[in-house]
């Protein structure tokens, strides 16, 4: 016996392999890992732990850059147009990126970029970079229990944050040429956090590029802070905003109070 579709099987068929193609991943993405000064042993566990949060979205693929060799393929002016967004992950010293310029032109045109803790120490004498992610490490003390003041509570990368963050340890950072007025706060402690001075001390912010979409967090110095639930869905919120998968503010406001 024959098996004869009609229309409507025909539509319905077409709809669910239209679905079908819609579930695959949507965006992809180019973690880069290479160290040109201190190495972190967790990069490692911030490789495999990005690739984890990007397959439970299922929205993110994951591509990775762990050597010279795959900065210098895979970050050309060219090759960056396969991806929609760049993960400096751990990342230290002077990147042996193939055309420094073209890459922050890539994002200024609409792509993404997220920084994670050491991305900060990347690119010192560069100053395109640095205004790009919006400050640039300083200098940290010895690890420390701190609890991290939430800004924006609505943004994707804090909205299960409550008013503060509880850290138990960490390597806090504290930061030199921070544009405080150009970027939208997300995390800050409001003293020192080692000796108690008070001031304002930014954790994690985001930003606009032009028309690409800057997010940073100055977390991730320790392994157990990767492996933590919280933690990575402050990550997950951070690139999926980045992305333009996920909605928040990005506009400067007014600082806390304690840094007035």
């Amino acid at each position: 016996m024959a098996w004869r579709l009609g229309i409507g099987s025909i539509v319905l068929l077409m709809l669910l392999g239209g679905a079908v193609a819609q579930a695959a991943p949507s965006k992809r993405v180019l973690v880069v890992t290479v160290t040109k000064g201190f190495r972190h042993d967790v990069i490692p566990t911030a490789e495999r732990v990005l690739g984890e949060i990007a397959a439970k979205d299922g929205e993110i693929q994951i591509d990775y850059a762990r050597t010279d060799e795959e900065v210098a393929t895979k970050m050309t002016a060219t090759a960056l147009q396969a991806y929609d967004g760049v993960i400096f992950a751990e990342t230290t010293g002077d990147l042996p990126l193939p055309d420094r310029q073209a890459f922050l032109d890539w994002i200024r045109d609409g792509h993404a970029f997220v920084g994670i803790h050491s991305a900060s120490d990347t690119f010192h004498g560069f100053p395109g970079y640095l205004q790009m992610l919006g400050g640039e490490f300083k200098q940290h003390g010895p690890q420390v229990h701190v609890q991290c003041l939430v800004a924006d509570a609505k943004f994707p990368a804090t909205a299960d944050m409550g008013s503060a963050l509880d850290v138990p340890m960490e390597e806090v950072y504290q930061f030199q040429n921070f544009e405080a007025h150009q970027v939208h706060l997300l995390l800050y402690l409001d003293k020192h956090p080692n000796d108690g001075t008070p001031g304002l001390y930014p954790i994690a912010w985001n930003r606009m590029y032009g028309k690409g979409r800057v997010f940073y967090t100055a977390l991730g110095h320790r392994e157990d802070i990767w492996n933590a639930p919280w933690y990575q869905a402050h990550l997950l919120g951070g690139l999926c905003w980045s992305l333009g998968l996920a909605k928040g503010d990005s506009r400067p406001r007014p600082l806390p109070a304690v840094a007035k």
